[in-house]
């Protein structure tokens, strides 16, 4: 029995990039899409966000003269790329998935609802919703968590590049340890970066608990859904 019935997986699009310092990594696409189907075969609901740091980031754009609107907007259209890329993969390997888009670009993908997101899911369908909230100045962080809120996940599992939340960055401080389970409140006190605050402070008002944990690692996410303690859970 999977832990979780329903989830929103929230992926890198940094992450994508694998040994890459660019774009996306066949490979690492490939293990993404094998580790999402080992999930769904145990009959869990799929939800996914991904990112777009891969490609462009909107805020980064800003900084180097970009407007942060239209900035934002690239970004957003860096996440389609990313969610047409992983669609295919599922697709090849035998999974049925559905790319919403949260601004109006069909024929790539449908326009997202709240109601066509639960209905493809509760068919089996893996759905990714793409392009953020449609809103410049929100982050893939903030779309991740309103989707979450939205299609009435029990669980944001974040998939990262660490295994978890660490008192201090364990890459620059080797005295960091990490915590296995955290309340939101001492996130917002400690100042840690989990999401940016506006997603941490939403799934905290929403009771959505994050669960951070290194998805690079191929079998993890089975890992999670098992109920195996290898990240850092969230929760209020």
């Amino acid at each position: 029995m999977a832990k979780f019935k329903r989830i929103l997986l929230k992926l890198s699009g940094e992450s994508l990039m694998g040994e890459q310092k660019y774009g996306i990594d066949e490979k690492r696409l490939g293990e993404y899409a094998q580790q999402i189907k080992e999930i769904h075969d145990m009959g869990v609901q799929i939800g996914i966000v991904i990112g777009g740091g891969n490609i462009f980031r909107g805020l980064s754009g800003a900084n180097k003269g970009f407007d942060r609107v239209k900035g934002d907007q690239m970004g957003m259209l860096a996440t389609v790329i990313n969610s047409l890329g992983l669609s295919s993969a599922l697709g090849a390997i035998g999974v049925k998935a559905r790319v919403l888009t949260a601004v109006r670009m069909e024929p790539i993908g449908e326009f997202y609802s709240k109601w066509k997101a639960i209905e493809a899911m509760e068919q089996g369908e893996v759905v990714i919703m793409s392009a953020g909230t449609g809103n410049p100045f929100f982050t893939t962080d903030t779309g991740s968590s309103l989707r979450g809120i939205e299609i009435e996940a029990e669980v944001m599992l974040k998939g990262t590049r660490v295994d978890g939340i660490y008192t201090a960055d364990p890459e620059k401080d080797p005295t960091a340890t990490k915590f296995t389970d955290i309340t939101y409140d001492e996130v917002l006190a400690r100042n840690l970066r989990v999401m940016d605050l506006t997603a941490t402070c939403m799934c905290k008002e929403n009771n959505l608990p994050i669960y951070v944990f290194n998805m690079d690692i191929v079998g993890n996410l089975k890992k999670v859904m098992d109920g195996e303690e290898i990240g850092t859970l969230v929760h209020n």
